[in-house]
């Protein structure tokens, strides 16, 4: 199975070489065609599954959840909350998988880390002066190196948009390399706040960026915007991972961010998954839903297929 890479792709070095041989690439790749996209993405969206196959895809996409909490208002003891629920995300039945990660503000991490001890579940950061990324680059390599130190496994940094949507591409690309290396061995999300990018095209320009520069995830959204993620946007995303994979070897994740609250919903982009990326993604390591409520509803779903009955809300807990 192909792997990530510290540096995306040697194949690509003389496209990094300067703004101007970045701009010609990125610029030069195919335009989008928006109608296509949509229909496609809509098409893909009416696809039904059987019972069977349904209890398979609800435990799949459970096990894709970063369970999140990204709010001012924070507490160590919700922390700590949120992470026995990503180990135990049904207390009443054993058999439900735990979520991948939980994802946390950088000071909160040293929580997670202890709630999910000894699990395999994940603790993951954003970081970068999330979620509008509006600092200086040592202050935001600090942030993951912070992050970093008291455990993160991995790290969702946003990209600077305004200098994205500047045209000032070489200095993004430049940013996600640092920050990568100030991840370590954590795996490195980038965040494109694709609700902000404006065009799919740059949403494309952006995904090939990200990638080119090192990042194991390409990530829609913070959450944070009006509009997050989308079938749109996320089936772009997963034609560029397919795409870069066949011409460097290479294989990125994607994270669906913002916006996906039903079981419906996360099965929607699962079928988007398996008929674009293909069946190599249909795991945790490559593929995420990043969410909250999501869980939810995918535990009563769960419930409703083992003993015929909605339990209703009052059955799970409430983040």
């Amino acid at each position: 199975m192909p792997t990530t890479a510290p540096t995306a792709a040697h194949a690509f070095t003389d496209v990094t070489a300067s703004d101007s041989t970045l701009r010609r690439f990125l610029h030069g790749l195919p335009g989008v065609d928006t109608v296509g996209l949509e229909a496609r993405a809509a098409a893909l969206g009416t696809r039904s599954i059987k019972t069977t196959a349904k209890a398979y895809a609800i435990d799949l996409a459970i096990s894709m959840v970063d369970l999140t909490t990204l709010e001012g208002a924070d507490t160590p003891g919700k922390v700590r909350a949120l992470g026995a629920k990503a180990v135990h995300p049904d207390p009443t039945d054993r058999t439900a998988p735990t979520t991948a990660a939980v994802c946390v503000y950088p000071d909160m991490v040293a929580a997670a880390k202890e709630a999910v001890a000894g699990s395999g579940v994940l603790v993951a950061s954003v970081a970068t002066a999330f979620p509008a990324g509006r600092a200086a680059l040592d202050v935001k390599l600090a942030d993951v190196r912070d992050a970093v130190a008291a455990g993160a496994d991995e790290i969702d940094m946003v990209i600077d948009r305004g200098a994205f949507l500047a045209g000032r591409y070489l200095k993004v690309y430049d940013e996600i390399v640092a920050v990568k290396e100030a991840s370590g061995a954590a795996r490195l999300k980038v965040i494109f706040e694709t609700g902000e990018l404006a065009t799919y095209d740059n949403i494309r320009r952006a995904s090939w960026l990200g990638m080119l520069a090192g990042a194991d995830f390409i990530k829609t959204s913070t959450g944070k915007v009006a509009v997050n993620a989308t079938p749109a946007n996320t089936l772009l995303m997963l034609e560029a991972v397919r795409d870069f994979r066949a011409q460097t070897g290479v294989q990125i994740g994607v994270k669906p961010a913002g916006g996906i609250r039903t079981t419906k919903d996360a099965v929607k982009f699962l079928v988007l998954v398996n008929e674009t990326a293909g069946a190599d993604w249909l795991d945790n390591h490559w593929f995420r839903f990043g969410a909250s409520s999501l869980l939810n509803d995918l535990l009563m779903q769960r419930q409703k297929l083992a003993t015929g009955r909605y339990s209703g809300p009052d059955y799970v807990t409430v983040d």
